[in-house]
């Protein structure tokens, strides 16, 4: 578990019942930072509240990621979404282990240590849970990244000519510091038009030892992710450009720096 900071601001609130019935349903909490935001709004989380300004995400996201411009600024809200067969019986309620535990705090705090690193993420800004007896349902704010486009749009569009051997660096940066992705897929790496690279959506992730078995599980993952996404290109065409990817990789990380 990433340590508390000194930024950190929690603001409580109640959850009201459906459908304006009286009495409370349940509470939840908002994890902010108070450098950025002064002082954080349950509505904010709430995509409806913001009607025609929150932009739906196109990639990514699970269909739960909106464009939002606050007082905050320019920013990202994403809805915790469950994925496979787990989504069948919940679509987003998780089981209540306690506020430090909720996806929404935790990611929250790993962005914001990778951030002290020095590591290319956006800045978290806010983080929220709501509580109803044993489940509950998060969401998180952080800053949107001006400019970028994903690793994977590129891939497709340029082919050879995307950042393969930039993002084979940026992800050999990210390892060194102990970042274990849970997620690694190729629309979790963006890049600006100038070429620097960042990472985004650190669900689930952790920060470890660096050790070959979760690195080489990270890059197995997103090969797959840009299999998966390669279009007309040809399967072995794809290969050849990851192996690319994955020399810079090695170099940087032979380096260790």
């Amino acid at each position: 578990m990433v340590a508390f900071d000194a930024s950190e601001q929690l603001t409580p609130f109640e959850v009201r019942r459906a459908g304006g019935a009286a009495g409370t349903a349940g509470y939840g909490s908002i994890l902010f930072d108070a450098r950025l935001v002064q002082q954080a709004a349950a509505e904010w989380f709430d995509p409806g509240w913001w009607e025609g300004r929150a932009e739906p995400v196109a990639a990514g996201g699970r269909g739960a990621a909106w464009f939002v411009d606050g007082p905050f600024g320019a920013a990202v809200l994403r809805h915790y979404r469950r994925g496979g067969l787990a989504a069948r019986f919940s679509r987003d309620a998780y089981a209540w282990r306690g506020a430090d535990r909720t996806r929404s705090f935790a990611e929250f705090r790993l962005t914001r240590a990778l951030h002290t690193l020095g590591l290319p993420v956006p800045r978290p800004l806010a983080a929220c849970y709501w509580r109803e007896g044993l489940r509950y349902r998060a969401a998180i704010l952080v800053e949107r990244l001006p400019g970028v486009t994903s690793f994977g749009t590129l891939a497709a569009r340029q082919a050879d000519a995307a950042p393969w051997e930039s993002t084979g660096r940026l992800l050999a940066r990210f390892h060194r510091a102990g970042l274990d992705h849970a997620d690694l897929n190729a629309d979790n790496i963006l890049f600006d038009a100038f070429g620097k690279g960042a990472l985004i959506d650190f669900d689930k992730s952790t920060l470890r030892i660096p050790a070959t078995g979760w690195r080489e599980a990270n890059l197995a993952r997103l090969r797959r992710s840009l299999l998966k996404l390669r279009g007309a290109r040809d399967h072995g065409a794809v290969l050849r450009d990851f192996a690319r990817l994955h020399r810079a990789y090695d170099a940087v990380w032979r380096q260790g720096t």
